[in-house]
This record gives C-alpha cells, structure tokens and sequence, in this order.
C-alpha cells in the first residue's frame, strides 16, 4: 500500500511539473518557470549582489512556489520582455508591465496586481511645476516603457530621449543633459532619495495597471497565473510582499 502511495504522489508530482515547462525550439524543460524581466526597476526588480529581488520577483516566486516549480530569472532590456516570452524562450514577463493595446498584439496578460502610476521627475531648482511646463522640453524616459510611448505621442520624438535603464535617465537629469523624466512612481521615489536635489511633481503624468506576460494563447499557464494571483491576494502573501518593498505614506 505504502509503495502504491508513493506512486500516486509521484504521478502527482510530475503532472504539476508538467505545466511549468517552456518549450524553446522543441527542447520542453519540464518543473522550470522562467520569467522575463529587466532588473532595473526598484522595488519592483533589482540586483542585491548576483540576486534579483523586489515586488516582482517575491511575487514570481510565490507563484512558482504554488505552482510546484523552480523558478528562473532572466535579466534582459526592457524592449526585448515581450519578444522572449512570445517566442516561448520565457514562460512569463514580469518587470512592472503595464497592459496596453500594442503589447496585447502579442502577448496575453494576467489579472492585474498592482496599480502604479506614471510621474515626473525634475530638478528642484528647474521651475518646472505642472505637467503643462513639459512642453518643448527634453524628456528622458527608460525605451520600451509606457512613460516612452505615453511621451512620445505627446511631446514628440524629437523631444525624448531613451536610455537603456532608468538610473540613466535620472543621471542625465541630474548632470542637466534633460529636463525631465516620466517613469512610474515607485523607481521614482528611490531615484529620487539616491539623487540629491531632485523632486516628483505633485501632479501625475498617468495611472496603469500590472500584470503578467504570457505567450499569446497559451491558456493553461495563464489559467494557473491567474488561479494563484487569486490565491495570493486572498491569503494576504501579495499585500506583505508589496508592504515589505512600499511604505504607506
């Protein structure tokens, strides 16, 4: 009976497996959940020596952890999230991404987890006060990023400038290279505590939602993202994981 028993959990053990695998040109690599992220986005994902932590991370974690999987990261350009997890090099993508139209064309998107915003970045000594004061100034933003599609339709392509990561932005504000920079609100907050001199604009630039990449019509993984999101949120393990990297104030 003992050694029936041991059977039966090992079937079960490997049909959970079975749904963390990613097939990249034909190879399956079964009980592995790989997420696509950019770990340049405090507190949502960044480097602590050799290990990616924050938001996205713990949150990825917890997911594979329900799942019965080993999870991976991988750290890549922002721009280049949507094309691995399309091509099913990446079972998911998760870097505070936002859903949008255009992402939407080639991904699906989990139920949304957090709720961010878009804002401003500017020296306090710019006299820049509101949002209308952006106008014919020279924005930075990270490239890929909804802070770059959302200013570019406004100001202009001759007006952004793109920078591989937001650090770099911020840095070519403070060395007054531009005059600005759009990112969401939370990195803002930490570039800003990291670079003296420096403010947020009270006034908004955009509010968004999060949520996870998938392959486009991959429903199972999506199903079971959305199953354990669900979970997460009901146990309470989403808001301490979000309490533990954001403060309330």
């Amino acid at each position: 009976m003992k050694k029936f028993l041991g059977l039966v959990m090992c079937a079960v053990m490997v049909m959970s497996l079975a749904g963390c695998g990613k097939t990249a040109g034909g190879t399956a690599q079964e009980g592995i959940l790989v997420m696509a992220t950019n770990a340049e986005f405090p507190p949502y994902e960044y480097h602590e020596g050799s290990t990616i932590v924050g938001i996205d991370a713990e949150i990825a974690a917890a997911i594979a952890e329900k799942m019965g999987c080993e999870l991976q990261i991988e750290d890549i350009a922002f721009d280049s999230i949507i094309p691995e997890v399309s091509s099913g090099k990446a079972d998911m993508g998760m870097a505070g991404m936002t859903v949008t139209e255009d992402r939407m064309q080639n991904v699906d998107f989990s139920d949304t987890y957090a709720i961010a915003r878009q804002v401003v970045i500017v020296r306090a000594d710019s006299g820049i006060t509101s949002l209308d004061d952006l106008q014919g100034l020279v924005i930075g933003v990270q490239q890929g990023t909804t802070g770059d599609i959302y200013a570019t339709d406004e100001f202009g392509d001759e007006y952004i400038e793109r920078y591989a990561k937001g650090m770099e932005a911020v840095q070519a504000l403070t060395q007054g290279k531009i005059d600005a920079v759009i990112i969401d609100n939370e990195p803002a907050r930490v570039f800003i505590t990291e670079n003296e001199g420096l403010i947020i604009l009270e006034e908004a630039y955009a509010d968004e939602e999060y949520a996870i990449a998938v392959r486009k019509g991959n429903k199972e993984l999506l199903d079971r993202i959305n199953e354990t999101l669900a979970e997460l949120k009901a146990d309470g393990t989403l808001d301490a994981i979000v309490a533990k990297y954001i403060s309330a104030d």
